[in-house]
């Protein structure tokens, strides 16, 4: 449910904002920044699905040696839809219509592959340890974040509020997070990459015909 990546020697590191199915647009901004699949990694922050015309592309993305994602909401809707958890209106409303005319065995590949994600990545950077999760870390510091993740005795709660809390944004809290130079969410969106302490917020509406924000993290974490 937590995944660590060691520094990386050989090329960048970046991280994406929501994709929502727009997959076209996340392949435009690599090649803008000439994204080299041979040494640099891409993260995202999750909700590669729903809403978006390209949903069904998730499988491919998630294959890719150098795509590292943690579990959105949306992923989280396919795995209950799949398990029969997903009332059939809430999903279609959130923009699960893709999945929801799939096969049984279909939305099980997707149920499947989603529920290997984990709720957390962190990744050691020039500057420091930096997280990643789709809303928020649920605790103050990134140590007890790590440490009631390998518990795994509340992870359905710990989950809940890290794939869903819009706290942070909502009340606009610059208390941040210990224990990591940075953490980059997304879930909530903005129109412009925002900063709450050292909470990083990258979901800036792609889907709904806005930029899709992708970060050089090696760039912007490069120093402590």
């Amino acid at each position: 449910m937590l995944k660590h990546f060691n520094l990386n020697t050989e090329g960048r590191d970046f991280a994406v904002g929501d994709i929502h199915g727009c997959f076209a647009k996340l392949e435009a901004k690599m090649a803008e920044v000439e994204f080299n699949p041979a040494t640099d990694r891409m993260f995202s922050v999750g909700d590669l699905v729903d809403r978006g015309t390209e949903s069904d592309r998730a499988l491919e993305f998630l294959a890719k040696p150098w795509f590292h994602a943690v579990r959105g909401n949306h992923e989280q809707m396919a795995i209950d839809w799949a398990n029969g958890l997903q009332d059939v209106h809430n999903y279609n409303a959130n923009g699960g219509g893709w999945n929801i005319t799939n096969p049984p065995h279909v939305r099980q590949q997707y149920a499947d592959a989603f529920s290997a994600m984990p709720l957390g990545i962190e990744v050691d950077l020039p500057g420091g340890l930096v997280g990643i999760v789709h809303a928020d870390c649920p605790h103050a510091t990134w140590d007890d974040f790590r440490a009631a993740v390998a518990d795994g005795s509340q992870i359905e709660a710990i989950g809940n509020m890290a794939m869903s809390s819009r706290d942070r944004a909502s009340h606009e809290r610059d208390d941040g997070v210990e224990g990591v130079f940075a953490l980059v969410v997304g879930h909530t969106p903005m129109q412009r990459m925002t900063s709450l302490g050292n909470v990083l917020f990258i979901d800036t509406g792609a889907v709904f015909n806005r930029d899709l924000t992708v970060i050089n993290m090696t760039e912007m974490f490069g120093c402590s």
